[in-house]
């Protein structure tokens, strides 16, 4: 089997940018679109809707390696280091710290050049034990293949498929350089396209015994992050590799077996990036029916409790409202309470539920914009 880095010309990718052209300007539009309307929020529920989607990509790419890290720790580490508020914040262990902080990292100092040493550290955040599940890694350096080549493989022992086998460890500061040169090369390429690019580029160095993968993923959030000149993020193109992980694998197979012209997998690429601003339309649902809310009611006043209050229902508040629970999330009294409820129910913005007494529910009328 002759492998792409194994063919003449390698690193010398191709591709065909006339078929590529309609699908990216397409997704350039998306994107510009849903960034606008993202922006368009307000800072606090834009904090709120980046810290749901970095949690996200933190969990999906870790899942697409068949890891699960705690998502309340994950949201909990992103919060602190990002100075947002987010409730009681959960402890989180050293191995979900050093996820949370590659991809900040990766993220936030998105102009900053990809050298090795940065891509080392990476590494070391990833496996602050030096071990990769029962198994002691080189960690914070590349890999020396003692062990044997560096392949990917399934099935059982004895019986396992070669899916791929990367460069020889003794070609690797020389394709690092080669990488790392092109990454931080000026703007000849989309930053969309060279996201796609240095995705497949880096899992096929494949330069550690472990992560590669996972730092795939990020140096590409990196150049979206570049494409959009912006920090915050809205969306996960992990969770959507994730949601389609065999046709992942499936299309990264055929192109590291294949020759240098990678349009099929930039093609792939950008189909699931599109999809992705789709998967987060869905996940940030509840911070745009929000941000909808206030919008549409602009106009209207209301005191810090209602307010307060009016949030905690957006945000999915469980079970029925009743003045005592008013009362309790407002902190006054159950007859100030009753006031702030009839208020609002007069106004159209809170219905009664059918009942009375004390024991009668409300719920946030059904608006349109």
């Amino acid at each position: 089997m002759t492998y792409i880095h194994e063919r003449k010309g390698w690193p010398a990718l191709a591709w065909d940018q006339p078929h590529l052209e309609p699908r990216l300007i397409a997704v350039r539009h998306r994107q510009g679109r849903f960034i606008g309307r993202m922006e368009a929020i307000g800072f606090p529920l834009r904090a709120e809707a980046s810290l749901q989607s970095l949690t996200e990509d933190v969990v999906k790419s870790s899942e697409i390696e068949g890891e699960a890290l705690s998502r309340e720790q994950v949201r909990s580490s992103l919060a602190r280091r990002l100075g947002i508020e987010a409730g009681a914040l959960t402890p989180a262990d050293r191995h979900v710290e050093g996820v949370v902080e590659m991809m900040l990292d990766a993220t936030q100092k998105y102009n900053t050049p990809l050298t090795a040493r940065r891509l080392f550290n990476w590494h070391a955040a990833l496996f602050p034990t030096g071990r990769s599940g029962m198994t002691r890694i080189r960690v914070g350096a590349p890999r020396d293949d003692r062990k044997g080549p560096m392949q990917v493989v399934s099935g059982p022992v004895g019986r396992e498929k070669v899916h791929y086998e990367a460069p020889a460890a003794a070609r690797l500061p020389g394709e690092l350089k080669s990488f790392l040169d092109w990454f931080n090369s000026g703007p000849s390429l989309d930053d969309v396209l060279k996201a796609g690019v240095a995705h497949l580029w880096f899992v096929t160095l494949h330069p550690f015994e472990d992560g590669n993968g996972r730092i795939a993923r990020a140096i590409a959030d990196m150049a979206l992050a570049r494409s959009e000149k912006s920090a915050q993020r809205f969306y996960s193109m992990s969770a959507q590799i994730n949601a389609e992980r065999k046709a992942y694998y499936d299309i990264l197979e055929a192109t590291q077996k294949g020759g240098l012209d990678i349009t099929d997998w930039l093609d792939w690429f950008l189909g699931c990036l599109d999809r992705a601003f789709g998967g987060a339309e869905s996940m940030l649902s509840a911070v745009l029916e929000k941000a909808r809310f206030w919008q549409v009611h602009s106009g209207e006043r209301f005191n810090d409790r209602q307010r307060e209050i009016l949030n905690r229902l957006l945000d999915g508040f469980k079970g029925k409202l009743t003045s005592s629970k008013w009362a309790v999330l407002g902190k006054c009294s159950q007859d100030t309470a009753s006031r702030d409820m009839d208020d609002l129910a007069k106004r159209g913005i809170l219905t009664k539920a059918p009942g009375g007494g004390r024991s009668t529910g409300y719920f946030l009328t059904s608006f349109s914009s």
